[in-house]
């Protein structure tokens, strides 16, 4: 009986920590492991959901990839093609939304 009961209350706390975790979006996970002092689990959160409601899947994982090398921003801010520069104006969008609403 005691056992069947700590296993629900296992699982009761264990399954929406394992959810959080998986639920991760790309941009939120490049945060949380990026170098940077001012990240952390809320931050990289909120950051996240403005990704989620702004940027479409594919933008998110290019975006993350600026953590890791800020070169590749800078070159497709440099480029001259016109799906990088509609990227960009979405990019901006989303950093101008991101930081109004998570203080970043």
């Amino acid at each position: 009986m005691k056992t069947s009961v700590l296993l629900a209350l296992f699982t009761a706390l264990a399954i929406p920590v394992l959810t959080g975790c998986a639920a991760a979006g790309p941009i939120e996970n490049a945060c949380n492991h990026s170098n940077r002092k001012q990240a952390n689990r809320q931050l990289c959160g909120c950051i996240q959901q403005v990704a989620d409601q702004t940027l479409p899947r594919g933008d998110q994982s290019r975006a993350a990839s600026f953590f890791k090398n800020p070169d590749k921003a800078h070159k497709v801010w440099m480029s001259k093609s016109k799906s990088d520069d509609a990227f960009w104006a979405r990019y901006k969008a989303f950093g101008a939304q991101a930081e109004a609403l998570c203080g970043g």
